[in-house]
């Protein structure tokens, strides 16, 4: 990450400082949390504002890595945060199997919509989620789902930006401040390519074994029995190395991929969506 200058780290504080308002002004907060960076900075800042009226809420869906399962809830329990568990079948919601372009936005409308009906059964609580400026622009129909029901995104409203994030989280004194980018484990899968169980466990499995090995920011894109790895670029010729490169081919076979392949162009967030045509991709934006 590249550091702020100290003009961006006095404009981050103030930013924190209009978040702390926003939050405030709901009363009482339930969060929708994950584990990872922007929800984690959301739900610290949320407990900094409203104390005991604030908490986490998360879905247990089996799509998320359970590494960021473990993560969150660990971090709860050493914060002394109450986190309320909601469990849904991702699998089971209508079209998600099939994997069609707005995948996400099915998947986030089922989930959201649980956790806001947990949220309010809190003394009325209002949901929050985690997406931050960042996440404008790019094909998200997750986040129609959330502007469909209402759902709060106080970062966005504050204003914030992936960068002053984490130099926040950094300033709270929390590890988790250069945390890596995740994801749902659908999107690892191309569209109209059925998701099941056992693909998203295993590639699940082949995500934790590369973490092992030290490559903190990547993704195994699964194409039928084909993975294909992305890694950030500088990481590259670590993986191309000889030793590495059969360790991974051994383990991603022992997982049941007949081909093993390195995507050239490194890591990149949604590089699934690089195939969409421009219509398909606006048919799911929300308007600037």
């Amino acid at each position: 990450m590249n550091a702020l200058s100290q003009e961006e780290k006095q404009a981050a504080l103030a930013k924190k400082k209009a978040l702390e308002e926003i939050l405030q002004g709901h009363g009482r907060v339930a969060v929708a949390f994950s584990g990872g960076v922007d929800s984690t900075f959301l739900l610290m800042a949320a407990r900094e504002a409203l104390g005991e009226d604030a908490f986490a809420v998360t879905a247990v869906a089996g799509i998320f890595p359970a590494r960021e399962a473990r993560e969150a809830q660990e971090l709860c329990k050493k914060e002394g945060i109450r986190q309320i568990l909601v469990p849904v079948q991702a699998l089971e919601i209508p079209g998600f199997r099939e994997n069609p372009p707005d995948r996400c936005y099915l998947c986030k409308k089922s989930l959201f919509s649980r956790m806001q009906e947990t949220a309010r059964s809190q003394g009325g609580a209002v949901l929050c989620e985690g997406s931050n400026m960042d996440d404008r622009g790019d094909y998200r129909p997750g986040l129609l789902a959330i502007k469909e029901l209402g759902i709060k995104s106080p970062l966005r409203e504050a204003g914030l930006y992936k960068r002053e994030i984490r130099f926040l989280l950094q300033e709270m004194g929390l590890p988790t401040w250069d945390k890596p980018s995740c994801a749902c484990l659908a999107s690892r899968f191309p569209y109209k390519e059925t998701i099941t169980e056992e693909g998203l466990s295993r590639v699940d499995q082949a995500e934790e074994f590369l973490l092992g090995l030290g490559f903190s920011q990547m993704r195994v894109r699964v194409h039928g029995n084909l993975a294909r790895i992305e890694v950030l670029a500088e990481d590259i010729p670590r993986l191309a190395g000889e030793e590495t490169r059969q360790a991974v081919q051994k383990r991603f076979r022992a997982l049941g991929f007949a081909y093993v392949t390195l995507d050239l162009l490194g890591y990149r967030t949604g590089s699934l969506n690089e195939v969409l045509s421009e219509a398909e991709k606006k048919k799911n934006l929300l308007p600037e």
